[in-house]
């Protein structure tokens, strides 16, 4: 069928996201030229720096995170505490072992999180209480550093845009076909939708982009802002977390942090799709919102391709935008592009889908992760 022989308002409707699409992929353009980048030979860190590790059933996999925590170069003062948060595997020991005796790291053992309390979050301001650092380093058991990462990361932070909390942004290891769909979606959102430069000039919440796999934030800032506890029965606690700093007069911000961190995240499809149906519902504010975002998904990034298919070429070009757009982020941040990107359609569509089950998680009540009710 040719792009004649549309029905009217699909054509239309193809027009306009392909338009958009365009659109987006330009914006994307002028966020990638101002995303901070940190030095790759950053100063020496002279203040007092504390890295904190939440670790949940993490005996597999947090021995490289240890490792690359204690291999971090230009810190003159730093102190490693990883949080035991009531595993039921041999994290705690697995920490000791790769630590092999290292004074600069603690491990310490964790209280359950009381009702109304998540357990990252609750975590996370137990590992706070116990710093003695000016700046925090939040990083998660599944990222693994380069050995300037910290110093880098720092450098940003405190450089001549100075920012209250900085989330460097790392790269995501995605292997299997669940992970490559939909784990370059994190980065590319953003880069795609968020004007950079002015929403780390605003003081709204909304205009948040944020990422607790590698998260920095001032010690002050984090008890301006009322600490973990201001944020601790939410699911997307790393958004909400820059969102309170936001609130009380903070400057929060991203930096591209592909060369100072990578993050499996997920080891099958399973892993995956459990780990966005426990947040996703949450990341637009209400399902009137998130039936929105996703009906403007579908228009943008969808419909042209399905257009594309039956001969439009408004459809062909909307396609190519959203492909395009895969590309740019994929060189930027690490990530595969080829041939990845060419399924863009299909990667917002795996999206959709898990954010529809999601919702039915949550509508039902029959959200978990590790073990805890959310």
């Amino acid at each position: 069928m040719t792009a004649a022989r549309l029905p009217g308002p699909l054509r239309a409707a193809a027009t306009a996201g392909s338009a958009l699409a365009v659109l987006g992929t330009l914006h994307q353009l002028r966020n990638q030229r101002l995303l901070r980048t940190p030095p790759a030979a950053p100063p020496p860190v002279t203040v007092p720096v504390s890295l904190l590790v939440p670790a949940r059933d993490e005996a597999h996999r947090i021995g490289p995170t240890i490792r690359s925590l204690l291999a971090q170069t230009g810190l003159a003062q730093a102190e490693i505490l990883v949080l035991d948060d009531g595993s039921t595997d041999a994290t705690a020991a697995a920490v000791r072992a790769a630590a092999g005796g290292d004074p600069r790291l603690r491990v310490l053992t964790g209280t359950a999180p009381p009702p109304g309390r998540l357990g990252k979050p609750h975590a996370c301001a137990q590992l706070a209480a116990a710093a003695r650092g000016e700046i925090l380093v939040f990083v998660d058991a599944d990222v693994v550093l380069a050995p300037h990462a910290v110093a880098a990361a720092v450098a940003v932070l405190r450089g001549p845009a100075p920012l209250d909390l900085l989330c460097p942004w790392p790269r995501q290891v995605a292997d299997g076909l669940a992970a490559r769909l939909v784990q370059p979606l994190l980065a590319w959102s953003w880069l795609v939708t968020l004007p950079l430069r002015v929403a780390e000039r605003s003081g709204r919440p909304s205009m948040v982009a944020a990422n607790g796999q590698f998260l920095l934030v001032e010690t002050a800032a984090l008890a301006r802002a009322g600490g973990w506890a201001a944020v601790a029965g939410e699911v997307l606690d790393d958004i909400a977390l820059a969102r309170a700093v936001r609130r009380t007069g903070g400057r929060t911000g991203v930096a591209d942090g592909s060369a100072l961190a990578t993050c499996r995240m997920y080891d099958d499809g399973r892993q995956l799709a459990a780990g966005y149906r426990k947040s996703l519902w949450a990341a637009f504010g209400s399902a009137p919102g998130a039936a929105a975002v996703a009906a403007l998904l579908a228009l943008v990034y969808v419909l042209p391709a399905l257009a594309a298919l039956r001969g439009s070429r408004a459809g062909a070009l909307g396609y190519a935008a959203g492909v395009a757009s895969r590309v740019l982020a994929a060189r930027r941040t690490g990530a595969r592009s080829r041939p990845d990107a060419a399924a863009h359609p299909v990667s917002i569509a795996a999206l959709l889908g898990l954010l529809a089950s999601s919702w039915a998680g949550r509508r039902a009540g029959t959200l978990s992760w590790k073990g805890r009710v959310l």
